[in-house]
């Protein structure tokens, strides 16, 4: 039942956490930089790597890594080699403050994060949010979001989602019962229904329950969901097909005129060592084209070759 999934990036065999601080350090020293040595490194070596670079050179110079390479770089690829640095809690974390700050909230980001990430993930983000920003990420989440999908996403910060990965088709057949009479079969939703189903069952266990509503109800579940509530149906969607989610949210990122950046390095950096592999095959069978198409078209100079060189080459 369970999937396999690849990420495209991989530890670096031989891997010399000091030779790689001396190489950034001379890519930096003197005028100008050597964005290709610092590509060559940060893209071909995996975040536990990374962290084990920053270390080092802190150790061997004196200095902050990350420091030294804001004031070199700018733009977009100081934000995806900044990104690359960072711990994957962090990341998210970070991610998640940003998304909830100042004017507007980017709801996309919280879906993103909060409903793909297994439990322990999602209680290692919730201390992180606390110790580094000393803010209570479920006060902000109600500072920032109302109703239903305020309840959603408070029920996901518990990270209490069931990870029992055997599917009891008996309960699928149950809930989606449920799910009929909490909202098709009756005036008005029932939302504490669904928000008990989408935020507490397994994620194999949720698709049992989508096909058999799909049986009951001669209706697909996530039509009746944006019907019921309109635009939640990615939460669903997520749980279902993650690469065929992160394959669409990648493309939506650079369709038509200007790219979101912030989605496509977000995803990239945090799916490069989990299921970009997928991703992207999704991607081509979805678009009828390959990713690394999209981005190259999408995206120029050192930019579009850090997102080519570990990320989306060999498509």
């Amino acid at each position: 039942m369970v999937q396999c999934t690849q990420g495209t990036i991989i530890a670096a065999p031989n891997f010399d956490a000091g030779r790689d601080a001396e190489i950034l350090r001379k890519a930096m020293k003197g005028f100008g930089t050597d964005e290709q040595a610092i590509i060559n490194v940060v893209a071909n070596r995996s975040n536990d790597q990374r962290q084990k670079i920053k270390a080092a050179f802190k150790t061997m110079y004196g200095k902050d890594l990350i420091k030294d390479l804001k004031s070199e770089l700018s733009g977009n690829v100081e934000e995806l080699i900044l990104a690359l640095f960072m711990p994957s809690t962090y990341y998210d974390a970070w991610s998640l403050r940003h998304a909830m700050k100042g004017a507007g909230t980017q709801e996309r980001v919280l879906i993103e994060i909060l409903c793909t990430r297994t439990n322990q993930e999602i209680r290692e983000i919730v201390n992180c949010y606390k110790s580094e920003f000393g803010r209570d990420i479920e006060q902000d989440i109600r500072a920032d979001t109302s109703g239903h999908f305020e309840r959603l996403l408070i029920s996901m910060c518990q990270g209490n989602r069931d990870e029992n990965q055997t599917v009891d088709y008996q309960k699928a057949q149950e809930d989606a019962q449920r799910l009929y009479q909490a909202g098709e079969g009756k005036l008005g939703t029932d939302e504490s229904c669904f928000n008990m189903v989408l935020a507490s069952r397994s994620f194999p266990q949720l698709k049992a329950t989508v096909e058999a509503y799909s049986r009951i109800a001669n209706r697909d579940l996530l039509s009746s969901i944006d019907r019921e509530f309109s635009g939640n149906v990615e939460r669903v969607q997520c749980a279902l097909n993650r690469p065929a989610f992160f394959a669409e949210r990648l493309y939506y990122s650079m369709k038509g005129a200007g790219t979101d950046d912030s989605t496509l390095i977000r995803i990239i950096v945090t799916r490069s060592e989990i299921d970009l592999v997928q991703i992207k095959q999704m991607f081509t069978q979805m678009y009828q084209k390959t990713l690394a198409t999209m981005i190259a078209s999408d995206t120029s100079g050192d930019y579009r070759r850090l997102l080519g060189v570990g990320y989306t080459a060999n498509d």
